[in-house]
């Protein structure tokens, strides 16, 4: 989910931004440098979309360099850091005027040691921080640019996890963050539904990252390239009658 975990919350933001005259549209993803965010900026770039890509240190993001390099013209990097609501607004700001056809909310941290009798609360909210108010900031900041393209749509990387229904216990700082997402982006679409904005959670299913590298147990990881890909396409076909629902990438319904 392009997770960085261990209080390390760098972002990188990829934008993909058409040449003028094109009318391929742009696709603004955070969370870029690695994992489902660079799956995500590839899997827009090879379908011809514009990506901006943002980064909390651009200079250290050697495999979001590189891809931007494989797709001259198409990937542009700026710096980003969405625990910091002033430099998203500098950013919206600096894109004042250029139609964002998706926004998708994909950076986010995580944390497995939730453990009753030891719940660190500074460490959860400094992860709603980031998992829930920051892509609301961005949904703020960054309306006007997606309200002015001809897709119009507003995704946030959520997860299973997220599920109340679905729940095995334990993990409860990234369990209820993802589930206050979803809250947050269900009535995001109620919203927005009259001015045409398409609203979507999904879940990229359970990827071989960093974050998940060492797991034990758990069903078969996919691979980024596969999860971006897929999220891609599911990003790309939504419409007005999916807006507000809660899906895998591949498309099945998950319960809340």
């Amino acid at each position: 989910m392009g997770h960085v975990g261990n209080g390390n919350f760098h972002v990188f933001l990829v934008i993909v931004v058409c040449p003028e005259g094109n009318a391929m549209p742009t696709a603004l993803v955070t969370g870029a440098s690695r994992g489902i965010g660079l799956a995500l900026c590839e899997a827009f770039a090879e379908r011809g979309w514009t990506v901006v890509a943002a980064c909390r240190r651009p200079d250290d993001a050697t495999a979001l360099r590189d891809l931007a390099a494989a797709f001259p013209g198409l990937i542009e990097v700026e710096a980003l850091d969405v625990s910091d609501f002033a430099a998203i607004e500098v950013l919206s700001k600096k894109l004042t005027g250029r139609p964002i056809d998706v926004l998708v909310n994909n950076a986010g941290v995580a944390s497995r040691e939730t453990q009753l009798g030891s719940l660190n609360y500074d460490a959860w909210k400094s992860l709603m921080d980031i998992n829930l108010m920051a892509p609301m900031k961005m949904i703020e900041a960054f309306l006007p640019q997606v309200e002015a393209s001809g897709h119009k749509k507003i995704v946030a990387i959520s997860s299973s996890l997220g599920s109340i229904a679905a729940t095995t216990g334990g993990n409860y700082f990234y369990r209820t963050s993802k589930a206050a997402l979803n809250m947050a982006m269900r009535s995001v679409a109620r919203d927005l539904a009259l001015r045409g904005v398409i609203v979507s959670m999904l879940s990229p299913g359970y990827v071989d990252t960093d974050l998940t590298r060492h797991a034990v147990g758990g069903p078969p990881k996919i691979s980024a390239r596969d999860s971006g890909q897929g999220l891609a396409d599911a990003i790309i076909a939504l419409t007005s009658g999916g807006s507000g629902e809660f899906r895998r990438f591949n498309g099945q319904s998950i319960d809340w």
